[in-house]
């Protein structure tokens, strides 16, 4: 999207794209303030209580594998309809449930929103962005994300003030995942006048839509390979045990629940600012060089939680930590595994292509979800060891990033695209 009049097209796409960020990093917090309260109101046991949590993220998957098709068929601007409105049934849904199932369902709304948001706004920025501006306005759409963590942080902590332990067990958990609703439709009052992305328009008069079987093509196992990775290990490295469960670790550390409370708020603000630090660098520096000192600074910060939780150190220790931590995914590992997907893949299967990365996120995301509150409070396992396994998982994707993780900085999608298929090399 260039020449005379782009600028404010251009605007209209990032703004699109960061409000859909804000609405996926929404869903990813609200759950923090809102679990303890959900699971007493609802007498949810450790199990329920994960699912309580990983119930969006189930919801993810199948968005995921079905958000890369209707991108390449509907276009990416009719796909964020999709999403905009599965969003806001989800916050009214998710505010009025009066049987834990019927809370599971509405989650499950928000989930698929959030598993095809994650595939469209990426591709949809990076289609209309210029390759000397696309990593600053590629990594908006992680802006939006840890913007969307910070406030929901700060309204949780501010609507749990409002009234007693009895008050938030019966009320305050609604209206924490109620707000939901103004976001969503702030969404669908941007897109009417929004334009179509140049990249699926072209695609979309050649009629050269690719296949999932594309994919395993020999000369772009790579670009997948490098997806799929990064998918991975952005989930597993633990990001959200903490943007989910960071209360109740903080709180079982000896910290009050009102401090708890408010630690949190201050994990969404350090999240957001390193986040501006990650667009401010990435077109300087480049994605890989950020990878390697991000991954490396979480392996540091990830060990040293588990060595403070197997001490018994004090609270504010630990919660130095993990500010480190979130620093150095802030930075690096999570807005560059978005961006990194959406430039790598050739434009007739980028949709398809996204597809599988997310579905990669969202299945790593839901398991973590589910899995942390009874590795947490196992005796076999314990808090320790489950974060010295985050800390495994970050090292061994800084091995894969030095290893096979190349620079595209300052090269066009299409540069790109050719280069794998001309050779093994980018």
């Amino acid at each position: 999207m260039t020449g005379h009049g782009a600028a404010h097209p251009l605007a209209r796409v990032s703004l699109i794209a960061a409000t859909g960020g804000f609405l996926f990093g929404y869903d990813t917090a609200v759950i923090n303030g809102a679990n303890q309260y959900l699971a007493a109101h609802f007498a949810l046991s450790p199990a329920q209580e994960g699912f309580a949590a990983g119930s969006a993220i189930l919801g993810c998957i199948p968005g995921a594998m079905v958000g890369g098709m209707l991108s390449d068929r509907l276009g990416r601007r009719r796909t964020l309809y999709v999403c905009a409105w599965l969003f806001l049934l989800s916050g009214i849904g998710s505010a009025l449930p009066t049987t834990f199932s019927g809370f599971v369902a509405a989650r499950l709304f928000a989930g698929v929103a959030i598993g095809i948001c994650s595939i469209v706004c990426p591709v949809y920025i990076s289609e209309c962005a210029s390759a000397a501006n696309r990593g600053r306005l590629g990594t908006l759409f992680q802006l939006g994300i840890v913007v969307g963590i910070f406030i929901t942080l700060f309204l949780n902590s501010f609507i749990h003030g409002f009234g007693d332990e009895a008050w938030n067990t019966a009320y305050g958990w609604r209206w924490m995942l109620g707000s939901e609703v103004a976001p969503a439709i702030f969404l669908l009052s941007l897109l009417p006048r929004a334009p179509e992305s140049p990249g699926w328009a072209v695609h979309a008069r050649q009629d050269q839509g690719g296949s999932l079987a594309e994919l395993l093509d020999p000369r772009l196992l790579r670009p997948l390979a490098i997806a799929v990775v990064l998918a991975a290990v952005q989930q597993l490295s633990g990001i959200n045990a903490i943007m989910y469960y960071s209360t109740r670790i903080l709180t079982n550390a000896g910290i009050g629940v009102g401090d708890a409370f408010a630690a949190t708020a201050l994990v969404g603000f350090v999240n957001l600012l390193f986040t501006f630090v990650a667009i401010a660098l990435v077109d300087r520096l480049g994605r890989r060089p950020l990878l390697l000192v991000g991954l490396a600074a979480q392996v540091v910060s990830l060990s040293a939680v588990a060595w403070l939780l197997s001490s018994q150190s004090d609270g504010l220790a630990l919660l130095s930590a993990i500010l480190v931590f979130i620093a150095a995914f802030a930075l690096a590992l999570g807005p560059i595994t978005w961006l990194l997907s959406s430039e790598i893949f050739p434009a007739r299967i980028r949709g398809r292509a996204m597809s599988v990365a997310a579905f990669t996120v969202w299945v790593s995301c839901f398991v973590i979800a589910q899995a942390f509150p009874m590795m947490h409070d196992s005796p076999a396992v314990g808090p320790a060891t489950t974060f010295w396994i985050f800390a495994a998982v970050s090292l061994l994707g800084w091995i894969f990033t030095w290893r096979q993780v190349p620079e595209t900085k300052g090269r066009t999608l299409e540069d790109i695209q050719a280069s794998w298929l001309r050779t093994s090399e980018i």
